[in-house]
């Protein structure tokens, strides 16, 4: 009886045992969604910009070739002279004010503490000699798109012809042109030519009569 008995539990407790293992649930594997992978927790966050980006207060500049632009015509809406007739009138020195070159920080268009001699230098010419008129050029390095640098270039250009005014000459004796980053000073890709390349130059107009 008791072999009875003991036999019919162990063939409960196998019944038992194989309904355990067939009812256990298999893992499965996420179903995975078309779309874009995305990631939780901090990620890498945007690749920086490879190149300049004009800040507040920066112009696009129109398409405009600057070789063919003549002293005191407007690229990028700064001033001009009244007119190619008025052009005419006067004589282009470029030797006059050759040492007086203003040169600017990377990306910026501020004239530097070291330059505002230059500038003062050139603000006493004009005072002493009131025919005369002036233009203001200005240029960039390389880097930066080229619709990037003609802005910068009169933005420079600009920021010395308030300098100028501020000193007392007459805002109409004074006009801007920005030729970007098409006329270097030194043909070459090193730090030592982009210094010399973001200036703003000084040309002299000289009535005729």
């Amino acid at each position: 009886m008791n072999s009875a008995l003991f036999s019919k539990f162990l063939a409960l407790s196998l019944i038992l045992t194989v309904g355990a293992v067939g009812c256990k649930k298999i893992p499965r594997a996420p179903t995975p969604i078309p779309g874009p992978t995305r990631t939780t927790g901090p990620g890498p966050g945007p690749a920086p910009s490879s190149g300049p980006i004009v800040g507040p207060g920066g112009t696009v500049p129109v398409d405009v070739d600057p070789r063919s632009i003549r002293p005191g015509n407007d690229l990028t809406g700064g001033t001009k002279l009244g007119g190619r007739e008025e052009l005419d009138n006067f004589l282009v020195d470029r030797e006059t004010f050759k040492q007086q070159t203003v040169y600017f920080e990377f990306d910026r268009s501020t004239v530097q503490p070291a330059d505002k001699g230059k500038v003062e230098a050139v603000a006493a010419y004009l005072k002493s000699n009131p025919t005369h008129k002036l233009l203001i050029e200005g240029h960039c390095d390389e880097r930066g798109t080229p619709e990037y640098n003609r802005s910068l270039g009169e933005r420079r250009a600009l920021s010395v012809r308030e300098y100028l005014i501020a000193l007392g000459i007459a805002p109409e004796r004074a006009s801007t042109v920005s030729f970007g980053e098409d006329k270097p000073a030194v043909l070459s890709s090193d730090e030592t030519a982009w210094t010399k390349n973001r200036r703003g130059e000084f040309v002299l107009l000289k009535p005729k009569t």
